[in-house]
């Protein structure tokens, strides 16, 4: 009879811009919040010290080399740099190297997107399924992609970055009238990007466009569910600017489902409607939704990071 092999427990850390949540994972499925502190996002040795304390501060509960996961805004390279980040503190270090001589225990790095989407092909919606696209619908738009249970990492750590590059429609049809939607510049350097019009700023953009004034995404779509004329208006441009990108990265990767995180993804119908758009898309068809609310879409980065530290304790 084999042995039953008991994983060892992993530490993990979601950081944002605004947090770090940290956390205890005896196996991948299973993850303990430990704490969530507010993020030094200016100064590396501010950061430093305060991933010195979480960690500290919780050794009761873990070995002193017990290793530490990280899900991080940001593209990863190959080298543990973190470009296109919302988080100045970073810049110009190798992160990996760094955080495993200034915390004396091995470190791993993945993007806060790739996170998301290894969570929901390994424990979430996607379960079991060869291919997962998981797509961010937050603040801006963001992705990942996981093929067998392993996050696909390109050139320079870039994948799945479904936000980056030319919009598809800038002339919109909705209720008989045409609307054309400017291309508007991008922090990428770009003008006319999906990740302008996509997330929930994106909404905002729209939405003042389209009528002339200015309203937060919770109101749009507070507004939209009563069925509120302009909020109706954005929402079905919204719909239309995103649903073509989408398909086209269902087509491209050959999915089986996208899984949607973000603080979009928690409105229910409005990712109902965008997988209805989608469908009608897509060059295969599906009587079951392609498009859903990922089972961890405001916890994916803690519980990806979780099994990504799990994976490489394995050798995987």
């Amino acid at each position: 009879m084999n042995a039953v092999v008991t994983p060892s427990p992993v530490l993990c850390a979601d950081i944002g811009g605004s947090y770090i949540k940290f956390g205890l994972s005896p196996q991948p499925s299973d993850v303990v919040g430990l704490d969530k502190i507010a993020m030094p996002a200016h100064c590396w040795d501010e950061f430093v010290g305060a991933l010195k304390k979480l960690v500290s501060a919780h050794q009761a509960h873990y070995a002193a080399d017990t290793p530490l996961a990280i899900s991080a805004a940001g593209i990863v390279s190959p080298t543990g740099e973190v470009f296109a980040s919302n988080i100045p503190a970073f810049s110009g270090h190798l992160l990996v190297t760094e955080l495993t001589q200034c915390l004396n225990r091995q470190v791993w790095l993945a993007n806060d997107a790739d996170c998301f989407a290894l969570a929901e092909a390994t424990q979430g919606r996607g379960k079991g399924l060869p291919i997962v696209f998981a797509a961010i619908l937050g603040t801006g738009v963001g992705g990942g992609l996981v093929i067998n249970g392993q996050t696909v990492s390109g050139a320079d750590g870039l994948t799945g970055e479904w936000g980056h590059g030319p919009i598809t429609r800038t002339e919109l049809q909705l209720d008989g009238a045409r609307y054309s939607l400017p291309r508007q510049p991008c922090s990428c350097g770009q003008s006319g990007c999906l990740d302008t019009y996509g997330g929930a700023r994106g909404l905002e953009k729209i939405h003042l466009l389209l009528h002339g004034q200015s309203a937060d995404s919770r109101t749009i779509i507070g507004h939209w569910q009563r069925d509120e004329p302009h909020a109706r208006l954005t929402v079905a441009a919204w719909l239309q600017v995103v649903s073509e990108p989408l398909a086209y990265c269902l087509n491209m990767t050959g999915a089986s489902l996208i899984v949607v995180g973000g603080g979009l993804a928690a409105v229910e119908p409005l990712i109902e409607a965008l997988d209805r758009l989608v469908r009608q898309l897509i060059l295969r068809r599906s009587p079951d939704p392609v498009v859903v609310a990922g089972r961890f879409s405001q916890q994916g980065g803690l519980v990806g990071a979780s099994v990504l530290g799990h994976m490489r304790a394995a050798g995987r």
